[in-house]
């Protein structure tokens, strides 16, 4: 329950997104410099990615429709936070103004797409049980249209999520003002703002968060160890280290995500400190989505050979391999 009488709550018409603007601005221009190219590389990663899953008939797979669907995701994921918190650093101290409007879409955005990925990874490791643990069924199973299907139904149940938590949110009232004490409408950080009893939002959120990272991610271990059982009971040397490999992958950006997710979200408002948030929120804002497209490249031969075959056909006297076959 709120310790403010009602008389002093409000709806304040914009927020202030505080950020790191506390911080000297000699180290916030640092943090600028240190950030922007890992932001520009994560967009060219993810974008390249994406590209070549459409553009190369040889990855016109179920695996890469999803791999090129979460380069998507994550593109639309950094374009939505990361250039109002490199601007945050350039800017006087005293943080950012944002009308409530902007501030409520800026939160249901990034749960919208933190959502659909978070259903995306699963998605992903059922075609992969599919495709290894069914091999002779999954033709017929894992068809255009049901990987349509599901992405559709991935960024819906998202969507839906998002609508409904950030509604949640911004109906209650407010009586600390509206500085927000992160680098952008998190979730956490505005409800802590609001008055009243906060307990339906927080159970909510906690509803959420097992919905979304503690039961996928189960799911998604339970897959992937039957899929590895598959992996060291049948095949050869070359085929087992193939899907080892891919299974490997998509098991390290699940953890890397479900981690980072659990970890921010899973714990009530009382136990939590914004300070530390903000300053994990540069991790899993600009370190995390770098590292989706680093290990699918590094580890995959199939976007690999992609690659190579784009930049030998946009390399002038180069002439494809396929053309000399």
């Amino acid at each position: 329950m709120s310790c403010w009488p009602e008389s002093n709550w409000t709806t304040p018409r914009e927020f202030i997104i505080l950020g790191f603007s506390g911080w000297s601005q000699g180290l916030r221009g640092l943090l600028f410099a240190l950030l922007l190219p890992l932001y520009l590389a994560t967009l060219a990663g993810n974008l390249l990615i994406l590209g070549l899953a459409v553009v190369d008939p040889a990855l016109h797979t179920p695996m890469y429709f999803f791999l090129g669907a979460l380069s998507a995701v994550e593109v639309a994921y950094t374009l939505v936070l990361t250039p109002r918190m490199l601007a945050g650093f350039l800017l006087p101290p005293g943080g950012q103004a944002v009308a409530r409007s902007t501030c409520a879409a800026q939160m249901s955005l990034f749960v919208a797409l933190g959502g659909s990925e978070c259903l995306l990874l699963a998605a992903m490791a059922l075609d992969r049980y599919l495709a290894i643990c069914r091999p002779l069924a999954y033709p017929r199973l894992m068809t255009t249209g049901l990987c349509w299907r599901l992405l559709a139904s991935c960024c819906v149940g998202g969507s839906i999520l998002a609508l409904g938590l950030t509604a949640a949110v911004f109906q209650l009232p407010f009586c600390h003002g509206g500085l927000v004490n992160h680098v952008f409408c998190d979730l956490p950080a505005v409800l802590v703002l609001a008055c009243g009893d906060r307990l339906l939002q927080e159970h909510v959120l906690l509803a959420a968060c097992l919905l979304l990272l503690v039961l996928p991610l189960a799911l998604i271990l339970l897959s992937y160890t039957r899929v590895l059982v598959v992996i060291l009971g049948v095949g050869g040397a070359a085929g087992r280290r193939k899907a080892f490999n891919t299974v490997a992958s998509h098991l390290t950006v699940a953890v890397l995500h479900y981690g980072s997710a659990t970890a921010m979200y899973a714990r009530p408002l009382r136990s939590r400190s914004l300070e530390e948030d903000k300053l994990v929120s540069l991790v899993y804002i600009n370190l995390t989505p770098l590292l989706y497209p680093a290990i699918y490249t590094l580890r995959n031969r199939d976007m690999q050979g992609a690659l190579q075959r784009a930049v030998s056909q946009g390399t002038p006297g180069i002439v494809p391999q396929a053309e000399l076959t």
